[in-house]
């Protein structure tokens, strides 16, 4: 399995709105069909820079998925987001590949 994280820092002049655009474009995402699902999370830091962090992270089932949505997806979908926000917010980007997952062995109900 791999993860696709993009991690993104926004302007708080635009934060609301970013929010509401990115419920839309986390489902263009997925909607590519190389992805099976996506969280979307707030790194709990204070920025030195200001504004608010977030992760988002799309799992794909195999390394062909996620190098098919750079070639037939990616360019599009991050110039819509560089369309809306590009200079309100910076965006990086890493690969993770799933090595093992863990799970307690003791879980009491």
């Amino acid at each position: 399995m791999y993860i696709y994280n993009v991690t993104i820092n926004i302007n708080e002049a635009v934060h609301e709105e970013w929010l509401t655009w990115m419920e839309t474009h986390i489902m263009d995402v997925l909607n590519t069909g190389k992805f099976t699902s996506a969280k979307f999370t707030e790194v709990l830091v204070d920025e030195e820079m200001g504004g608010k962090t977030y992760s988002i992270q799309y799992t794909a089932n195999t390394r062909e998925d996620l190098d098919d949505y750079y070639k037939e997806d990616a360019d599009r979908l991050r110039r819509e987001s560089l369309k809306k926000f590009a200079d309100k917010m910076l965006t990086f980007r890493t690969e993770l590949r799933l090595i093992k997952e863990y799970y307690p062995t003791n879980i009491s109900n």
